[in-house]
């Protein structure tokens, strides 16, 4: 989810409508007891949780909520997010601050919490199009920081030592993703059926835990008004203790992906002429800055992620075809869903054929 898709912000959904003066009744409470009338607009875009910018007083928040309607276990854990913001607040990790968390479903309807809007840019297009090669270049450098700069932090110094389990993290997600799939399978998908046989069976040696993001890329994050710099990295509804090296290879997808209106990738593009470091380039500067000689299982990590997305995507259609995804984008994006784990059956079909690892 980010904040801003195409045009920002519109009008609340009707299945998203909240009382705003419950919501500013709690506000005065709990965060500014000033508070009056409020002002209330949903962002555009994002599949999951429903965000909104709340203004009032001379303000802006923004809030993030658990959607209404039946949702899958363990999904939509605005609680999660909240803490893992509030807890990398001093880190070298950009996040927004958080002002508090409400866990009482009566004020909204659903859990919530409230964090600072971020004046800055979302940018949707990975091929960055109106940008300069140099500025290019520089708002990848910024993102490769970033990731690189999560996955180094001391978990346990911040008070998420508890935050996921440690170890055998990959597993533990085939299993997870495994069952969410099932739980809003839509239509046969035979690639998903033999990626669930094929990737727990297939697992790499080694594991190391770190914090992982969940959901790292572009249109994730927010970059300064004018600078290379991102001011917050946003929607840690996925995020977890888990394998650094999981996380990076979602990241870089992008790079293994169609461009396109709901592909957003990178795959294809003229690399040296646009500005942007192709995939080994990226790969090889995340080891310099983990203090890494290379990734063995690097494509293993990719299959396992383009399962993990194409699992997500199922359940945005799922959502859709009930009626309370957050987007109205959400059918188009679910449909990426058989297209992907597609994809991700091809990626593991050439490890089985011995295709070389990639090194940084």
């Amino acid at each position: 989810m980010s904040f801003e898709k195409f045009t920002g912000t519109r009008p609340v959904a009707p299945q998203h409508a909240f009382d705003a003066g419950r919501l500013a009744q709690w506000l005065r409470a709990n965060v500014d007891p000033a508070a009056k009338e409020l002002e209330v607009a949903q962002f555009k875009g994002g599949q999951s949780n429903p965000t909104y910018l709340v203004s009032g007083g001379g303000k802006r928040y923004a809030l993030r909520r658990k959607p209404p309607g039946k949702l899958l276990p363990s999904a939509h854990a605005v609680d999660r997010e909240y803490r893992v913001m509030t807890a990398l607040r001093d880190t070298d990790v950009p996040v927004p601050k958080t002002y508090a968390l409400c866990e009482d479903a009566e004020v909204i309807g659903t859990p919530f919490f409230l964090m600072d809007y971020l004046e800055g840019r979302v940018l949707w297009d990975p091929q960055l199009p109106g940008f300069t090669p140099a500025e290019r270049a520089a708002h990848y450098e910024e993102m490769g920081r970033v990731i690189a700069a999560l996955h180094k932090v001391d978990y346990a110094a911040v008070g998420l030592g508890d935050y996921g389990k440690t170890g055998s993290y990959l597993s533990r997600q085939i299993d997870r993703w495994s069952k969410q799939y099932r739980a809003s399978e839509t239509e046969p998908i035979e690639a998903m059926d033999r990626l669930i046989e094929w990737l727990p069976a297939n697992l790499p040696a080694g594991d190391e835990t770190s914090i992982v993001h969940g959901d790292y890329r572009i249109d994730n994050v927010v970059f300064h008004p004018t600078e290379p710099r991102i001011l917050g990295v946003l929607d840690w509804e996925l995020s977890t203790l888990g394998h650094p090296l999981a996380d990076f290879a979602y990241h870089c997808m992008t790079w293994r992906m169609p461009g396109g209106p709901h592909a957003r990738g990178l795959l294809g593009a003229d690399f040296a002429g646009l500005g942007i470091p192709d995939e080994a380039s990226y790969v090889a500067a995340y080891c310099k800055r983990t203090g890494r000689s290379g990734i063995e299982n690097w494509e293993y990590y990719l299959a396992f992620n383009m399962f993990r997305l194409a699992a997500i995507l199922q359940g945005v259609m799922a959502r859709a075809l009930q009626g309370n995804a957050a987007s109205a984008e959400a059918v188009e994006a679910g449909k990426r869903a058989r297209p992907i784990g597609e994809e991700g059956w091809r990626q593991a079909q050439r490890l089985n054929a011995g295709s070389p690892p990639t090194r940084g």
